[in-house]
């Protein structure tokens, strides 16, 4: 058995998808468990320490201690980033929005994590992949979740197609996003490469007061396009 480093956890720390109300989406609970962290291992350091303001307006955000993990970091840096937990000092990972380590950073230093033997305690909160998969009424018992589509429109297309196959040959439903501002060019290449049956979720705007969620046929979809531009969606295709 490997040998425990530390008494102290690793928190995988959720934060709300936008401007949206702490206490509507994080359980108050939380709040006991992140004022006992010092150190922060954040997508963010901007982004973190807004949050952790929604959390205590009176906490010392000077005293605390940030970590970056986003595309620019060097993986080389991860262990480091654990050294705290030597002293018994709990760590907290927290992503630009929602859950970290689903469909955001986080992943690689929950691995060494668990290679050091480490607890890893993962927070309940607001994840937009799961929010939309509830609120679409497709098969939530088989769905993958795909990341960004690719951006040349050849490819794009293909990608689009086989998501579309694996709908009604696995019977799996197929999440993916897009950057904002690429919502309606990517909504446009959906309603041109898929069947007009085949069913399409649009979920904007998760957990804010302009939420928007509508399941319908591409074909409906064809009649009336939203209005997504420059909203975090999340795009559900299933059947």
């Amino acid at each position: 058995m490997k040998k425990i480093i530390s008494m102290a956890n690793l928190y995988l720390i959720p934060i709300t998808l936008g401007e949206s109300e702490l206490e509507s989406v994080i359980p108050a609970t939380h709040r006991e468990i992140i004022l006992s962290i010092s150190h922060f291992i954040v997508e963010n350091v901007r982004t973190a320490r807004r949050f952790l303001k929604k959390v205590d307006r009176e906490i010392d955000i000077d005293s605390l201690h940030f970590y970056e993990l986003n595309k620019h970091t060097d993986k080389k840096q991860l262990h480091s980033y654990l050294d705290p937990l030597k002293q018994d000092l709990h760590i907290g990972i927290m992503s630009e929005a929602g859950c970290p380590g689903v469909a955001d950073p986080g992943a690689d230093v929950v691995r060494i994590a668990h290679e050091k033997n480490v607890k890893v305690v993962p927070l309940v909160g607001p994840s937009s992949i799961l929010l939309a998969m509830m609120g679409s009424g497709m098969n939530g018992q088989n769905f993958a979740f795909n990341g960004y589509l690719p951006i040349q429109k050849n490819e794009k297309a293909q990608q689009i197609k086989l998501l579309e196959k694996r709908i009604y040959t696995e019977n799996q439903s197929q999440l993916f996003i897009e950057a904002p501002y690429r919502n309606l060019q990517l909504l446009d290449d959906l309603l041109q490469n898929c069947q007009p049956h085949t069913k399409l979720c649009i979920a904007c705007d998760l957990t804010l007061e302009t939420e928007f969620i509508k399941t319908q046929s591409i074909e409906a979809w064809k009649k009336s396009k939203p209005d997504i531009q420059k909203r975090p969606a999340i795009f559900v295709l299933g059947q």
